[in-house]
């Protein structure tokens, strides 16, 4: 029979994981000495703000970041800090009810949300190049199209 591992304790408020809450034997001897737990902490905490900064200042552009960046950096921060891991499972629960609600809706309403967010992509999409300006790896047909749309000369 496989050994299941607990889930980590969410009612004390330490600032960081027990050792005997993680699951992974490289950060349990990390912990084991405080020097070496010092610079991981530190680590930890400067790569998960620096995600967690990218979000907002990236979110506008396409491709992945905004959200998914947060979480990322939420999610680093989890790895070793007990109040960002709570924070990650409230989310967590807040992304699990938004599905259920949303599998729970007509499908008209489905329809319409889809069709709202394609709407709101494409617009951002035209903001970003009215801002920037076409790029020019686009495909000399796109562009061409492209600059004959209000404010994209």
């Amino acid at each position: 029979m496989a050994e299941q591992h607990k889930s980590p304790d969410r009612t004390d408020h330490n600032i960081t994981l027990d050792a005997e809450d993680d699951r992974w034997e490289w950060r349990r001897r990390i912990r084991a000495n405080p020097k070496k737990h010092l610079i991981y902490r530190i680590v930890v905490g400067v790569v998960g703000g620096v995600l967690i900064i990218a979000a907002p200042l990236t979110g506008w552009l396409p491709g992945p970041g905004g959200i998914p960046l947060f979480i990322a950096g939420l999610a680093v921060l989890a790895s070793e800090f007990e109040w960002a891991q709570r924070l990650l499972y409230k989310v967590k629960d807040w992304v699990k009810a938004l599905t259920a609600w949303t599998g729970k809706q007509p499908a008209w309403l489905k329809t319409l949300g889809t069709i709202a967010l394609f709407c709101c992509v494409v617009v951002a999409i035209w903001l970003y190049m009215a801002v920037l300006g076409v790029p020019g790896w686009l495909p000399d047909s796109w562009e061409s199209f492209l600059h004959k749309l209000p404010l994209l000369h």
